[in-house]
């Protein structure tokens, strides 16, 4: 599932958290939650409230609470009219202190679907009605970079895709997502394909790749090279054995080590347009006219991957 288009994010914001979800949330969206939580976290929540009323309270309909001491689990339930009802526990809780996250939160007309780091985590039905949603709060000990509000797609709006097994995701988790990674990319790029890369950088990194390629010979399409220690953003191709020229210029470096991120490369007619942790970044003018040449998808250097999708 794409995060390519947010229509509303939240970026750095200060926990306690509550923020207005513009025009509530309808079946097929999906909140995007990236953040970490602290080594001497003992809980935190993410609730879906209808308003911010604090007397009376507003109803909460999705109160998700993942603990962590005596017996770690994460608990869900909802609140009406000052009064919880019956809490639902997944006697486990996937969070790690120390780590960073992606929440994903998928709304479908009946429940939410939720996963965590790409894996699917747990489902809750709805007890109100969705549309009277319309604020998000995060509190407790967490840290939080970025929330979005992820619009839905044509095909997640018509058929309610699942966050474990989703058609476009072909690289994950479940799969050998060591580094350095190679993945084809079947069919070679066209316009309008986008590449996702979730990951996080080690904690003494000091640069990575991601590397566009052709399979059948050397050329390097869009070679992507952040480098941590000097904060540059180096952006390249590689073409009949020879490196082009360099380009660094950037108003803001997105990377630090140790931290998760997201990068998205959407092909475009006469560019790659590069998005980091949904907000656009740089774009690099095609050196490569036949992008269906482009079929590898490589990784290299000081990162971990959660995984990679092609749309």
């Amino acid at each position: 599932m794409s995060t390519s288009s947010p229509r509303q994010t939240f970026l750095k914001p200060v926990i306690p958290f509550a923020g207005t979800v513009l025009g509530g949330l309808v079946p097929g969206e999906m909140l995007l939650i990236q953040g970490s939580v602290p080594s001497d976290s003992d809980r935190f929540q993410v609730d879906l409230t209808c308003g911010s009323s604090v007397t009376p309270r507003a109803d909460v309909a999705f109160h998700f609470n993942p603990r962590f001491r005596r017996s770690p689990c994460v608990v869900c339930n909802t609140l009406q009219k000052e009064s919880w009802g019956q809490e639902e526990i997944l006697h486990q809780n996937p969070f790690r202190t120390g780590d960073a996250f992606e929440l994903l939160v998928l709304v479908l007309e009946d429940k939410f679907k939720v996963a965590l780091n790409g894996a699917h985590m747990l489902e809750y039905r709805h007890r109100l009605d969705l549309r009277r949603v319309d604020t998000l709060c995060i509190s407790g000990r967490v840290q939080v970079e970025v929330v979005g509000v992820v619009a839905p797609s044509p095909s997640s709006a018509a058929a309610g895709p699942t966050l474990k097994d989703s058609d476009q995701k072909i690289f994950s988790s479940t799969g050998n997502l060591s580094v350095p990674f190679r993945g084809e990319l079947g069919d070679g790029l066209s316009i309008g394909r986008s590449v996702t890369i979730r990951g996080e950088t080690n904690q003494n990194a000091q640069s990575f790749c991601v590397n566009l390629r052709v399979s059948s010979g050397g050329d390097i399409a869009l070679h992507l090279n952040p480098r941590l220690k000097r904060r540059r953003f180096v952006r390249n191709s590689f073409l009949s054995q020879s490196w082009g020229a360099e380009e660094t210029q950037l108003d803001s470096f997105p990377f630090a080590a140790g931290r998760y991120f997201e990068m998205i490369v959407r092909c475009e007619q006469q560019q790659f347009r590069v998005a980091v942790d949904g907000r656009h970044l740089l774009d690099y003018k095609h050196r490569v006219q036949d992008l269906k040449q482009v079929d590898r998808v490589e990784v290299e250097g000081d990162v971990k991957l959660v995984d990679i999708n092609v749309l």
